[in-house]
């Protein structure tokens, strides 16, 4: 095991150099800079201007930028974002944190909703159950995740002004979060998550569940799984032992990529839940081209890829004997 890893690290070092000189540059390709609303305003002289301009750093060459950026990151200092003036590690870290409560939750329901309806809908191939499950998820397919969680929000508003409950609809916490207990605010921060998180998890859901339900019925008819019925295994050990653990290889080896998409994917509902996670900051940086924010962010999500595919080939060699790690 730790021969791989340490593998994997010296494979992963060239990858987020070619990663962060494309991810540098990509940026800089964007017209103007961070002080070109400052330029515009006829209040500010043209040596405040300058002055700024080698506060920030954006008087160099985008290459000298790099460079300084680059040797700042190998010693953890990922730069400071221009508009809060703060470290981009003490900005992103926290945003970070609350997309990966949100993300994590997202992704429990996800599976405990796709994994039984799809080993359900190839066990009952073409029952009433099966289609009625088909109709719902082809219907969720066509949605955007923000526009159902519009649609959800609208039907919690009528909720909320027919019975009085106060159901949260937006942000992380509630206003009297710092009176209430260590229990009360894991509660109260578990309470704003369900709702933005079940509403990813179904959206998210109809995919995989079609995923699973192909690669069940796929290796239901392989001759070592009617081998197992033919010695007499029981329905339910022929089904999840022999069915749907090699059924989910495909899906196991695909797992590399849930990390990063765990922060990021969860975007749009960060938006319409109005929810303090990275994708609100993220369009505020790009609005103002706040070059070290968006790069540290994605230098990070990269890392996270990375670590990720190393999960998912330990994780496929736990699912499958015949993968080894070595």
């Amino acid at each position: 095991m730790i021969p791989f890893l340490l593998r994997r690290l010296v494979q992963s070092i060239p990858t987020l150099l070619l990663a962060s000189i494309l991810i540098f540059f990509v940026i800089q390709l964007a017209p103007g800079d961070f002080l070109t609303p400052a330029k515009l305003n006829p209040n500010i002289s043209e040596e405040q201007i300058a002055a700024l301009q080698r506060n920030f750093g954006l008087d160099r060459p985008a290459w000298q930028q790099y460079l300084f950026w680059m040797g700042n990151m190998f010693q953890g200092d990922f730069g400071l974002s221009f508009q809060y003036q703060q470290p981009v590690l003490d900005i992103i870290w926290p945003r970070i944190l609350n997309s990966l409560y949100l993300a994590l939750m997202s992704l429990i329901l996800y599976y405990s909703i796709s994994i039984p309806l799809g080993v359900y809908g190839a066990v009952r191939q073409n029952s009433p159950g099966d289609n009625a499950v088909n109709v719902v998820l082809y219907f969720l397919l066509g949605f955007p995740s923000f526009f159902l969680a519009l649609i959800v929000i609208y039907f919690i508003l009528q909720i909320r002004n027919a019975t009085g409950l106060d159901i949260p609809i937006g942000g992380m916490t509630s206003n009297n979060f710092e009176e209430l207990s260590p229990f009360g605010q894991m509660l109260d921060i578990l309470k704003h998550l369900i709702i933005p998180a079940l509403v990813l998890a179904i959206s998210d859901a109809a995919g995989l569940t079609r995923v699973i339900r192909g690669q069940m019925l796929e290796v239901m008819r392989s001759d070592y799984v009617r081998t197992a019925r033919a010695k007499g295994v029981s329905e339910r050990t022929a089904i999840w032992k022999h069915t749907f653990r090699n059924a989910i290889l495909p899906i196991v080896a695909g797992i590399g990529g849930l990390l990063p998409a765990l922060i990021s994917g969860v975007g749009f509902l960060e938006v319409v839940f109005a929810y303090p996670g990275i994708t609100p900051m993220l369009l505020t940086a790009i609005g103002t081209q706040d070059l070290y924010l968006i790069a540290g962010f994605t230098v990070i999500t990269t890392v996270l890829l990375i670590i990720g595919n190393v999960i998912s080939d330990i994780l496929l060699a736990v699912v499958d004997p015949r993968v080894k790690v070595s």
